[in-house]
């Protein structure tokens, strides 16, 4: 089993910063003007809470990949379940025919954890054009997390047969990988939405719970 982390609180306060800074920007951008970086601060959260459990049921011989989506799967799905719905309910009711065939494919695209994709073939932009008539575009960060939640736990469960003690550096080096990638090899379109131009700052946090775990005393 991969037990739950005990509660933090600072961990709390910095995800209701995040969220807070994301809110405040798109209720009044002149006021917060750079508050989407809520959203990499989240990435960050996201990353160290995720590599936390896995490294901890690693290194107790506990590891279980169906237990572990089984969690994400239980966390997220019902919450998404009832939006998905309420705003299927709304667009039926407001959006011409055509919009509604784009929400439709977003919605479907959601569901298969693709949204982060669809919104980057056939968008201007998060920040584009007409980005405030797609009911599903924040989505595009929860499929860029349920991406990492798939192929993570495997990589680092490869890490860890491998070279349990090299599995930190390896990961660095990912990290720094990703970000160049994400600076000099994909367009700003692409470098907003997609996971291997978002993967450093997931990496960062699981840096991070590596951190945590050396400082930990014997």
């Amino acid at each position: 089993m991969n037990a739950a982390p005990p509660y933090r609180a600072d961990i709390d306060g910095l995800r209701a910063v995040a969220v807070l800074a994301v809110l405040a920007f798109h209720a009044a951008p002149a006021l917060l003007p750079g508050g989407f970086a809520g959203v990499d601060l989240f990435f960050v959260i996201s990353g160290f809470l995720i590599t936390g459990v896995l490294a901890d049921a690693l290194a107790q011989d506990r590891f279980s990949l169906a237990a572990f989506y089984q969690r994400r799967i239980t966390r997220l799905l019902p919450a998404y379940g009832v939006v998905s719905l309420a705003v299927l309910a709304a667009a039926s009711y407001l959006l011409i025919p055509n919009d509604y065939l784009f929400y439709t494919t977003s919605l479907a695209a959601s569901w298969a954890f693709a949204s982060n994709l669809f919104f980057s073939l056939s968008s201007w932009g998060y920040f584009g054009q007409r980005s405030e008539e797609f009911p599903l575009l924040h989505t595009w960060s929860l499929a860029v997390e349920e991406q990492f939640y798939f192929l993570f736990p495997l990589l680092l469960l490869l890490l860890h047969r491998a070279a349990p003690r090299r599995t930190p550096a390896a990961l660095a080096a990912l990290a720094v990988a990703a970000l160049a990638w994400s600076e000099w090899h994909t367009g700003p379109v692409a470098s907003y939405f997609l996971l291997s131009c978002r993967a450093h700052e997931l990496l960062m946090g699981a840096l991070a719970a590596y951190a945590v775990r050396w400082r930990r005393p014997a």
